[in-house]
C-alpha cells in the first residue's frame, strides 16, 4: 500500500515538474514569436506552429483527467472555435458537385470553367491547407493557455512576458532610427528612418507594441490595485514604493514602448493605443468597484508624460502630419476597399477559400488601382470575403464573447491580477477593432498568436477559481 503511495506521489511530482517546464516553453515561444520578421514569413511560422503543436500534445498527455475536465467552463468559446476550424476544414476537401454548385455558385462556375474534375469551396486549397494549420495552431496556443494559466503568478508571468517582448521590440527599433542604420542587425534588411523593430512593416510593429503596452497597463493596474491610498500618508509610502518596486520598471519599459509606437510614424497604431487606453480607463472608473486612486493617476500620467513629453521629442509631430496630409486621393486602399466588396457578394455563404485573396482579387481589381495588393488593408473586409459571412460571423461572435468576459471581470472579480488582465483585454481588443478596419495586423502570425492570448486571458480572468491559499 506504502509502495502505492510512493509511486503515485512520484508520478504526481513528474507530472509538475512536466507541466512547469511547458509553461516555461510557453513563455519562451511568447518572447521568441515576433523577433523573425514577426514570424511573418513560412519558415518562421512553420518553426513556431511545430513547438505549439509539441507543447499542447505534451501537455494534454500529461494533464491529469481533472485538469482537461476543468475546460468544460470555456465551453461555448471552444465550441465556436472547433465551429471555425470546421468550417475551414470543408473550404478544402474535396466536395459533391452539387453541394459546391448550392453553396458557392460563383466559385463552382470558376471551377467548372477551368476544366476541374473535382470541386472545393475553396478557390485555391493551397493557401486554405495553410491558413488551416495556422487556424489549429491558433487553437492549439488557446488551449494551451486555459490549461497552463491556472494561477495568479504565472498570469502574471506572461503579462510580464509580453512586456519584455514589447520593451525589446521597441528598443530595437528606436535604435535603429536614432543610429541611422542602413540595415537591420537582424536579418540584415534595409531600414528607413521609421522604426520597425525585428518586423518588415511598420504598422504590424506598431500593432505589435500595442498589445504589449496593454500588457504592461494591466500589469501596472494590477499593482495598483493593492495600494487602497486612502490618507496622504497612504499616498506618500505608494509613491516611494512604486521607485523602488517594480512598478517603477514597468512604467520605464512603458515608456520605452510608447517612444518606439511613435517612430514607427504608424497613423492607426497610435491612434488605436492612446484611444484604447482612454476609452478603457474611463470604463474602469465606472465597472472597477473598490478602485484605488493611483489607477486614475495612471491614467492622467499616460496622457502627460507620454503624449504631452516622451512622444514630443520622439515624432509625434511627424505623426500628426502624417494624419493631416493623408486624404484619399492620395490612398488606394479605399479604391481596394470598394473593387473588393463584390466579392463578398460572390462568396457569401463559404468565402472564397481562407488565404485565397490574393489571387483571387485580381479577377475584381479596378485598372485604376495599379499596386499588387495581398490583403485588403481592412481584416474585417479580407475575412469576410474568404470566410465568408458564416466563418466572419464565428469569429466576430469569439471576440465579443471574449470582450463580454473581460468587462465582467473588471466589474465582478475582487482579485488584482484577473482586474488587471481583463484591462488589458478590453484596451487589446477596442485597439484591435480599430486598427484592423484600416489594416491587416492579424495576418502577422506573432500578432496573431499574441491576440489569442488575450482571447484566453479574457475568458480565465472571468472564470478561473483560484485554490484558495493554505
Amino acid at each position: 500500500m506504502l509502495h502505492i503511495e510512493n509511486a503515485s506521489q512520484q508520478s504526481s511530482q513528474m507530472k509538475t515538474k512536466v507541466n512547469s517546464f511547458l509553461f516555461s516553453s510557453l513563455l519562451l515561444i511568447v518572447f521568441l514569436l515576433p523577433i523573425p520578421l514577426g514570424a511573418n514569413r513560412p519558415w518562421a511560422w512553420n518553426l513556431f506552429q511545430i513547438a505549439i503543436f509539441a507543447l499542447t500534445i505534451i501537455l494534454c498527455i500529461n494533464s491529469t483527467s481533472q485538469q482537461i475536465y476543468s475546460l468544460k467552463k470555456y465551453t461555448v468559446i471552444i465550441a465556436l472555435w472547433i465551429a471555425m476550424i470546421v468550417l475551414a476544414c470543408m473550404q478544402i476537401v474535396h466536395l459533391p458537385e452539387g453541394v459546391v454548385e448550392w453553396l458557392s455558385p460563383v466559385a463552382y462556375e470558376l471551377q467548372r470553367n477551368v476544366g476541374l474534375l473535382e470541386f472545393s469551396l475553396s478557390l485555391d486549397p493551397g493557401q486554405s491547407a495553410i491558413s488551416l494549420q495556422k487556424l489549429l495552431s491558433f487553437f492549439c496556443l488557446f488551449l494551451s493557455a486555459l490549461l497552463l494559466l491556472n494561477s495568479e503568478q504565472r498570469i502574471k508571468a506572461l503579462l510580464m512576458t509580453m512586456l519584455a517582448a514589447g520593451t525589446f521590440q521597441a528598443t530595437y527599433g528606436s535604435l535603429e532610427v536614432l543610429l541611422k542604420l542602413e540595415h537591420s542587425w537582424i536579418f540584415n534588411i534595409e531600414t528607413e528612418q521609421i522604426a520597425t523593430g525585428s518586423f518588415v512593416y511598420k504598422n504590424h510593429y506598431a500593432n505589435f507594441l500595442m498589445l504589449c503596452l496593454a500588457a504592461g497597463i494591466g500589469l501596472l493596474v494590477t499593482s495598483l490595485q493593492k495600494d487602497q491610498m486612502r490618507s496622504p500618508r497612504d499616498l506618500l509610502r505608494s509613491v516611494a514604493s512604486t521607485l523602488l518596486s517594480s512598478k517603477a520598471l514597468f512604467r520605464v519599459c512603458l515608456a520605452i514602448m510608447v517612444i518606439g509606437l511613435v517612430m514607427s510614424r504608424s497613423r492607426m497604431g497610435n491612434t488605436a493605443f492612446f484611444v484604447a487606453m482612454t476609452v478603457t480607463g474611463v470604463l474602469a472608473l465606472f465597472l472597477i468597484k473598490k478602485r484605488s486612486r493611483g489607477l486614475t493617476l495612471l491614467i492622467i500620467s499616460m496622457f502627460i508624460v507620454d503624449l504631452l513629453i516622451v512622444s514630443a521629442y520622439f515624432g509625434l509631430d511627424k505623426v500628426k502630419s502624417r494624419l493631416g496630409e493623408t486624404s484619399l486621393a492620395q490612398e488606394s486602399r479605399d479604391e481596394v476597399i470598394v473593387d473588393a466588396l463584390p466579392m463578398i457578394k460572390d462568396f457569401p455563404i463559404s468565402g472564397s477559400g481562407a488565404g485565397s485573396f490574393y489571387s483571387v482579387f485580381p479577377g475584381y481589381q479596378n485598372a485604376d488601382v495599379l499596386p499588387f495588393y495581398d490583403h485588403t488593408h481592412n481584416d474585417y473586409l479580407q475575412f469576410a470575403i474568404e470566410y465568408g459571412l458564416l466563418g466572419f460571423s464565428i469569429l466576430l461572435l469569439i471576440c465579443l464573447y471574449a470582450a463580454y468576459k473581460s468587462l465582467h471581470a473588471m466589474r465582478n472579480r475582487k482579485n488584482s491580477i484577473f482586474k488587471g488582465s481583463a484591462f488589458a483585454c478590453v484596451m487589446v481588443f477596442i485597439g484591435m477593432a480599430m486598427h484592423t478596419s484600416v489594416d491587416f495586423p492579424l495576418q502577422a502570425y506573432a500578432n496573431a498568436c499574441y491576440f489569442v492570448l488575450f482571447i484566453a486571458l479574457a475568458v480565465i480572468s472571468s472564470s478561473l477559481k483560484l485554490r484558495p491559499r493554505s
